[in-house]
């Protein structure tokens, strides 16, 4: 038997510990939402103080209401597979420890945001703290399969944060990138429900794989990207948006449809993976090609 390494064996560091709270690649997609908010927001370059001041502030807060679901779900997270290796649900920090990094955070960005941005950027990601880490988690997360739907308003807030920061207001535009990422939501997170459906049924959360069963939660999929794919073309009927945008809106949306069709009707595993992987890549995507569409447009137009 060959001998294993003391460093194999050693626990993570407590910088780790507390990195893995902040749900780095999770956050990773909210920044980059809040960036192109910030980005779409005016004709030119945003002032980059204030690009800078809003990106950091909105990416602590974020990361504090990321701490803070990691605490309160920590027995949840010991159920399931998929988070059983969270620092929280491993019981490597304490709660008050946990706790006083969210505050950290917390505090932190919105300091950043009230004395470097703007008051009304402050106070609306203050609201998606709340909106994500008491209403959805504490609240509709265990209470309702619908949960996903309604808590999604909070995850679909970055754009709203990235337009404010830079216009000091919340206009209809932002509200579009908002709704999108709305009607995104379910199709990509049910996805991701069917094939950890056993997870969550032995954590006792109420998802629609759960409750309803999973041909049910496919077809569900399926119809959310056709509503999805009609929320995806507003920006263009608005005129927020040329012809750049709307075909890359048109190829990513029958893409994800066809993904919600085949799930549907030739349900695996492997497919409900690839559908929400492709998900991720499907919003990443259609927000480049906004921001592209933006800058590309009016240089077209000359």
């Amino acid at each position: 038997m060959l001998p294993v390494s003391s460093s194999a064996l050693a626990p993570p560091s407590r910088w780790s510990q507390y990195l893995a709270l902040t749900k780095p690649r999770v956050v990773q997609l909210i920044v980059f939402c809040a960036v192109i908010g910030m980005l779409l927001a005016t004709p030119s370059l945003p002032d980059w103080r204030v690009l800078v001041a809003a990106t950091v502030g909105i990416w602590l807060v974020a990361s504090a209401a990321a701490a803070f679901n990691c605490l309160v779900e920590q027995e949840i997270d010991r159920r399931m597979k998929r988070t059983s290796w969270r620092p929280t649900a491993q019981g490597q920090l304490e709660d008050r420890h946990t706790l006083s990094f969210s505050v950290l955070l917390c505090g932190a960005g919105c300091a950043v945001l009230w004395i470097w941005v703007n008051p009304l950027t402050m106070w609306l990601t203050l609201a998606t703290f709340v909106g994500y880490a008491v209403v959805y988690t504490v609240v509709l997360k265990p209470l309702t399969p619908q949960n996903i739907v309604i808590g999604g308003a909070s995850g679909a807030m970055p754009p709203v944060l990235g337009w404010a920061a830079v216009r000091g207001d919340a206009g209809p535009e932002a509200w579009l990138l908002c709704l999108i990422i709305f009607l995104w939501t379910p199709p990509h997170f049910w996805a991701l429900a069917l094939y950890r459906a056993e997870d969550y049924a032995r954590a006792g959360l109420p998802m629609l794989p759960v409750t309803h069963g999973n041909e049910f939660t496919r077809l569900h999929v399926f119809l959310y990207t056709i509503v999805l794919f009609a929320g995806t073309l507003l920006p263009f009927v608005y005129g927020m948006s040329g012809w750049i945008y709307l075909v890359c809106a048109v190829l990513l949306g029958v893409a994800f449809m066809a993904y919600g069709f085949r799930l549907w009707r030739d349900y695996s595993d492997a497919l409900a993976r690839r559908t929400f992987r492709f998900s991720i890549l499907h919003l990443s995507l259609l927000f480049g090609a906004l921001l592209v569409d933006h800058y590309l447009s009016p240089w077209l137009a000359r």
